[in-house]
């Protein structure tokens, strides 16, 4: 019986580790999600406008990897931690989070010069004027 219940709790925390989220830190400002295969970038760029979000990912050398992108919103969506909150991230592996908006590359169906960006403090999404500056963290692999 014991074993049994231990393999039933092993097998429910494996589960929740996966909707989780599994970060692992290499030590070169990025960290991976081993469950959506993702490289994040561990610190922000800063805050911009849409248009140099998407220049500054495009531009960034870092860890040797030139080949970051602004992640979609799905993506984005994927780091939040809605078990916490202010910010609504893991700040072990995202230190320094601003408890702000964060650009999406994911344009708004319904108007070109609006885009997807995620609100860190609680985690929401919402759609906004590409003009604005918000805050940008680059990720790459994926898609």
């Amino acid at each position: 019986m014991k074993k049994r219940v231990f393999f039933i709790l092993a097998a429910f925390l494996a589960m929740a580790d996966a909707f989780a989220g599994n970060f692992l830190d290499y030590g070169n400002y990025t960290v991976t999600d081993t469950y959506t295969g993702l490289t994040w970038q561990k610190t922000e760029g800063g805050a911009m406008a849409w248009k140099s979000a998407i220049s500054y990912c495009e531009g960034l050398g870092l860890a040797g990897k030139f080949d970051w992108r602004l992640p979609d919103k799905k993506e984005l969506v994927s780091i939040v931690n809605y078990d916490k909150n202010n910010p609504a991230i893991d700040t072990v592996y995202f230190p320094n989070v601003n408890s702000s908006n964060y650009w999406s590359s994911t344009t708004y169906a319904s108007s070109t010069s609006l885009a997807w960006h995620v609100y860190f403090r609680n985690g929401n999404t919402y759609y906004n004027d590409k003009s604005l500056y918000f805050h940008v963290r680059c990720v790459r692999g994926g898609q």
